[in-house]
């Protein structure tokens, strides 16, 4: 064993470093890996979408957008309506903004309950609940404080809408979501808990970004293909973490944050990495763009 491995292993046996760190693995303490079953790809012209699903936020709307995923009801649609600074949108096989699938619309799933499982990082307080993160999730929910107390020993929350968040879209009736969706590009607190929220883009937001724009665009852009990542053999999956919201340097990501925006602080400007490990062949992949971790 080199040196280098002996002083890893000793890190480790005294709790210095995690077991997975010592081994040049991810440490799990700061990184988790995306689950495929809960990852979408959106492949456009600009480059691929990355989502991460939440079932455990909005159940029926996941259900219904890996079940049309699954049957390729989403290749080839068009981003219809794109509003610069605020969201664009897809999912209408007319492309008009009056098209859905032939399944049953939606009932609303605008906010969530908490639990001690699903952990909340605060950063910033309101007059009306804590705002922080779930994962790569903003959100506002009340405090831990109240889960002992709560229904089901849960809390209300609700994801907040910032840039890189996937909801659906809906028409003026609550219960009218059924195949269409958006991401956003800005913040807009005003589809906060009016929308169901389902996702969040971890990586290609920039793609997103160069969408053309319109309602609707005189050459609009496309999803090329829509598919879950558990379902693309493995070799084609990006191994994709994210920073983990409940680990110790995710906590200096949000005061350097804070520090940089000072008076203009939102959680919409935090920024969650998405990184891949180091690997052979990686000029192969389609995923040698995202930075490595480090």
């Amino acid at each position: 064993m080199r040196l280098n491995g002996i002083l890893a292993a000793a890190l480790c046996a005294l709790g210095l470093v995690g077991a997975a760190a010592a081994e040049g693995a991810p440490d799990p303490r700061n990184w988790r890996v995306l689950d495929p079953a809960s990852t979408l790809y959106i492949d456009t012209v600009h480059g691929r979408i990355v989502i991460e699903l939440y079932p455990e936020v909005a159940p029926r709307h996941v259900e219904r957008i890996t079940a049309l995923a699954r049957a390729g009801f989403y290749d080839g649609l068009s981003f219809h309506r794109v509003i610069s600074g605020f969201m664009a949108q897809t999912g209408d096989p007319f492309g008009t903004g009056e098209g859905a699938s032939n399944l049953p619309d939606l009932a609303e799933e605008f906010t969530f309950r908490r639990g001690l499982d699903m952990p909340f990082i605060q950063a910033a307080a309101q007059s009306d609940g804590p705002i922080g993160f779930y994962k790569t999730l903003p959100i506002q929910t009340q405090p831990d404080a109240q889960i002992p107390f709560a229904r089901g020993n849960r809390v209300l929350s609700n994801v907040l809408h910032c840039p890189g968040v996937v909801s659906m879209a809906r028409s003026q009736a609550p219960n009218s979501a059924n195949s269409q969706f958006f991401i956003m590009l800005g913040a807009r607190a005003s589809l906060n808990k009016t929308y169901s929220a389902f996702g969040r883009v971890v990586w290609g937001q920039d793609a997103v970004e160069h969408i053309a724009v319109g309602e609707p665009p005189a050459t609009p852009d496309r999803m090329l293909a829509v598919r879950v990542a558990a379902d693309l053999p493995e070799a084609e999956r990006a191994p994709i973490y994210v920073l983990r919201s409940d680990g110790p340097r995710f906590r200096d990501l949000v005061e350097d944050t804070r520090n940089d925006r000072r008076a203009d602080f939102s959680v919409c400007d935090v920024q969650i990495p998405a990184r891949v490990p180091r690997e052979e062949n990686r000029e192969r992949r389609w995923w040698s763009i995202i930075p490595f971790i480090n």
